[in-house]
């Protein structure tokens, strides 16, 4: 069995840890906060006994081959950092990845030298019925892909990641070609995630397919609840068919099959998909011919998408993909927004 670590003891935590009940591959050895309360907590309801509260005292005696790194996103850049001088064998990073262009970059530089290979927590790639509809639509299902409907009622830096990879992910990790968005709102921009509070974007890809994402309070609702995280949802549209997942369910139509529908429950779903991302990066730490499709490779060219359409909004064009971000994005946007 693999040796995990926890650096973060939170509620996002918390998440990674139950996972285990399902983790094939691994098990958890020792946890890392500054928090002691919350740590001793951790502690009790997973029974992993070795606490610590500094960071590379945890690295250097246990020497674990998967760090779970579940902190604030300003804290990214110097504790990726931190896995990576210790040649952490595998690391899972809480989503977003990045906030604005210069941690980005950061990220960028360190991925091209670092031998710690990077995760990044977008479980729901791996929820059961969204690698169901995978199949469909990797199989030819509903013919040629030509658009992508992605939506999150939260903002595009918190929830509008998790549909963005997933967009990706339903299109075979197509290159993104052009970007062009409009934004509002400023409340969420003084916050631990800090992002505009509505976001629309046109994404074009490689072959013909074109993305259309909507973040924020209009964004559609897709089930009754009143939760603003509970409306996630991606529809895929061929020339044969199409397949769309919510949160709280599924339906495609198709040639071979006509129309079907389904639910199911989504904590159910996410637990599995937690713990099949965490053995994903197990398998990669023993195969680099299985690299893991939420690493941080695909991660910064989707983020890279967020920071073209913020510039698209900011300057009000089109931007060509991959750009090149310029510094201080949210206080752009701040100013821009606050006229």
């Amino acid at each position: 069995m693999y040796k995990s670590a926890f650096l973060g003891c939170g509620g996002r935590a918390r998440g990674h840890a139950d996972a285990y009940r399902f983790v094939k591959k691994g098990k958890g050895v020792a946890i890392c906060d500054l928090n002691e309360e919350r740590l001793n907590a951790f502690s009790k309801d997973f029974g992993i006994e070795k606490k610590y509260t500094d960071i590379h005292e945890m690295l250097d005696k246990e020497k674990p081959d998967l760090l779970h790194i579940v902190t604030l996103p300003t804290l990214r850049v110097p504790l990726m950092t931190i896995a990576a001088e210790h040649e952490v064998p595998v690391a899972i990073v809480e989503k977003p990845i990045a906030i604005q262009g210069e941690d980005w970059k950061a990220l960028r530089d360190l991925s091209a030298k670092s031998k710690t290979k990077f995760v990044v927590n977008t479980q729901l790639h791996f929820h059961p019925d969204n690698l169901m509809l995978k199949r469909d639509v990797y199989d030819g299902k509903i013919g040629d892909i030509r658009f992508v409907d992605i939506s999150a009622r939260s903002t595009i830096l918190d929830q509008g990641v998790h549909v963005l990879e997933l967009c990706h992910s339903y299109i075979s990790w197509a290159k993104p070609i052009k970007v062009f968005a409009q934004v509002s709102g400023t409340r969420n921009i003084p916050t631990g995630q800090p992002s505009p509070d509505t976001a629309e974007a046109s994404i074009y890809f490689d072959g013909e397919i074109r993305a259309q994402m909507l973040c924020g309070y209009y964004a559609p609702k897709s089930n009754p609840s009143d939760s603003q995280y509970m409306h996630k949802r991606i529809a895929v549209y061929g020339t044969k068919g199409f397949v769309h997942w919510t949160m709280v369910g599924w339906e495609r139509f198709t040639q071979e099959g006509g129309y079907e529908s389904g639910t199911h429950s989504y904590g159910e779903q996410d637990v599995r998909a937690q713990a099949s991302l965490t053995d994903a990066a197990f398998e990669w730490l023993e195969d680099n011919s299985k690299p893991h499709p939420t690493r941080l490779e695909h991660s910064l060219t989707q983020f890279n998408i967020i920071l073209g359409a913020y510039v698209s909004a900011l300057e009000h064009r089109p931007v060509d993909l991959p750009i090149e971000p310029p510094d201080g994005l949210m206080d752009s946007l701040k100013a821009k927004l606050g006229d």
